[in-house]
């Protein structure tokens, strides 16, 4: 009972802790989500990675309705569906794929929705939003590259920025994506928010953990007093 009830306290304290820290980092991610709410810079020729993450950004170009990702395993609000990455050709000739934001999934994988631009190919736009990273897979057999080949839009999963690369044919694409802000034309539904959970929910998970080792605690030792008297 002993070794049983050290081992399960060292497990209590140990994934609150975790739990606690990874609150900790929630919140810092927040914060910076919170600053990015400040009015948009202009990008010009600073590289999306060398700026702050959520960075408020405006930027110039031509988007590109022609060669479209649709984003697999996007939820909303517990249904179904995808995101729209337009890829957006910046005057110095790098390519910053524009997050659009979420369509509804038709139920049919052959039948992929409508995504086509309002504006006439080749118009210079400017458009603003946050940067942002690519959206990540825990595990590597959630990813689905795009096709090299084939008819657009094309459907990916977790891509990688080379992948997205490859199937654009271009070499300087830009590793963040922009996510429009919900006030410009041209985009679908955007409730935009960090990755994960609230840094909150992290920080009520660790103080359950300690909660458990408070009372398995108290459970040992009521349970080894009884049996001395």
């Amino acid at each position: 009972m002993t070794v049983a009830t050290l081992v399960l306290l060292v497990l209590f304290v140990g994934l609150g802790r975790w739990q606690w820290e990874r609150g900790d980092a929630k919140a810092g991610l927040w914060q910076a989500f919170e600053r990015g709410m400040d009015s948009a810079r202009p990008l010009g020729a600073s590289a999306t990675r060398k700026l702050e993450r959520f960075q408020h950004v405006s930027v110039s170009g031509v988007l590109d309705a022609q060669r479209q990702f649709l984003l697999d395993n996007r939820t909303l609000d517990g249904r179904a569906g995808y995101e729209v990455l337009t890829p957006l050709r910046l005057e110095d000739g790098r390519v910053l794929l524009v997050n659009r934001g979420w369509i509804a999934f038709s139920g049919f994988r052959e039948q992929l929705p409508v995504v086509a631009l309002s504006r006439p190919d080749a118009a210079s736009v400017t458009v603003s939003g946050r940067l942002d990273e690519l959206p990540s897979a825990g595990l590597s057999i959630g990813r689905a590259a795009p096709a090299l080949t084939g008819s657009w839009p094309r459907v990916t999963t977790f891509p990688g920025v080379e992948e997205l690369a490859a199937a654009l044919e271009v070499q300087q694409l830009e590793p963040r994506v922009l996510l429009l802000d919900p006030d410009q034309p041209e985009g679908y539904i955007r409730k935009w928010r960090p990755p994960g959970m609230e840094p909150a929910r992290h920080w009520s998970y660790a103080v359950q953990f300690w909660s458990f080792a408070g009372v398995l605690l108290i459970l040992f030792v009521a349970l080894n007093l009884r049996r001395t008297t």
